[in-house]
């Protein structure tokens, strides 16, 4: 995957799920199996008319409901099937999960300034970020070896577990991945292969600004 000769041109889309209603509730969902609201196959259903249009070569989707229901519009379309990861499920966060963003700043505030901070830290006692992209790149990195010449590959996965996996595949140390901004629902990043690895072409693109609901806000 160091874009050798043989593989140039790939590229891979990774594509937060839709809204949910904890994600409109602003609680921390996790590894908690949240489905998409109604709005929420909407945005799959628009979004996964853009994506078509790339004519991705293959999916692959966390397990969780609310990814498995974003990935089923674009199959729809596409006639792919599903490859089901769970490695690529959200970042599991302990008892973090289920608290809104205010609760969790009201009884975890140092651990929360510290998370944001960049610094290592189990959120609700659960997994470190970087563990995080331990489970999901070399998952995501096995189907893009998989992929032709000019592929696309579509990862739909969760904000935090992209975003963590992203900066893994760009090879940024861990405490820059903050300054990766967090995804919209149903919004997605492109990385493509270029002579020295990856690159980030887009970022939480797919609609106008909007803000960003959910664990990774």
């Amino acid at each position: 995957m160091n874009g050798s000769k043989g593989g140039r041109g790939r590229r891979i889309v990774l594509w937060r799920h839709g809204q949910t209603a904890w994600n409109l509730e602003r609680r921390f969902q996790g590894s908690t199996d949240i489905e998409l609201t109604e709005e929420g196959v909407g945005q799959a259903r628009r979004s996964a008319r853009l994506l078509a249009s790339l004519k991705p070569a293959a999916i692959i989707a966390s397990d969780l409901r609310r990814a498995a229901a974003t990935a089923r519009e674009l199959t729809a379309l596409t006639g792919l099937g599903i490859t089901h990861e769970a490695a690529l499920r959200e970042t599991y966060a302990g008892a973090w999960q289920g608290l809104t963003h205010d609760e969790i700043v009201e009884r975890y505030g140092d651990q929360y300034a510290a998370w944001k901070r960049g610094e290592p830290v189990r959120r609700g006692g659960g997994e470190l970020e970087t563990e995080v992209a331990d489970r999901a790149a070399p998952v995501v990195l096995r189907h893009a070896e998989k992929l032709p010449d000019g592929g696309t590959l579509v990862v739909v996965s969760h904000g935090g577990t992209i975003r963590t996996t992203i900066g893994r595949l760009l090879g940024l140390e861990a405490h820059h991945w903050e300054g990766l901004g967090g995804l919209t629902n149903c919004c997605w990043s492109v990385l493509g292969e270029g002579a020295r690895g990856w690159r980030l072409l887009e970022h939480n693109a797919g609609t106008l600004p909007e803000p960003v609901l959910g664990d990774d806000d």
